[in-house]
């Protein structure tokens, strides 16, 4: 018998190895996606200080109103449009893209291609 995956604790991993080489400094910050199974959250982060400079979710307040009747990818999507206009707001304007483990693909994907479309280089 095969033993069970866990399959967080997989994506954990990954994420380990993944952020031994992306590092965010204060030019291009990091870009980071969680994904839960109902939500999405995506944040930029100065690891150089460890703070977040810039955050956008789908339980933020502004952005829950847009979202009703929508299918979660269509949901990532606005979070990444909002997440790129409050980056160019703030002046940021190129990251390094942290996809936290996930395969690029689906929700993740889709939030990294509405951020590029708003203006955020990656």
């Amino acid at each position: 018998m095969k033993p069970e995956v866990n399959r967080n604790a997989a994506r954990k991993r990954r994420h380990v190895h993944v952020r031994k080489h992306v590092q965010g400094t204060p030019e291009r910050p990091r870009l980071n996606v969680f994904r839960s199974l109902n939500h999405i959250y995506a944040q930029i982060i100065d690891d150089s200080v460890g703070r977040t400079l810039v955050s956008a979710s789908t339980i933020d307040r502004e952005i829950r109103e847009q979202l009703d009747g929508m299918t979660k990818t269509e949901q990532a999507q606005v979070v990444g449009r909002v997440l790129g206009e409050r980056a160019l707001d703030e002046g940021i304007k190129k990251v390094v893209f942290d996809r936290g483990g996930y395969q690029y693909h689906g929700r993740v994907a889709v939030l990294a291609d509405a951020a590029r479309e708003v203006g955020l280089d990656f």
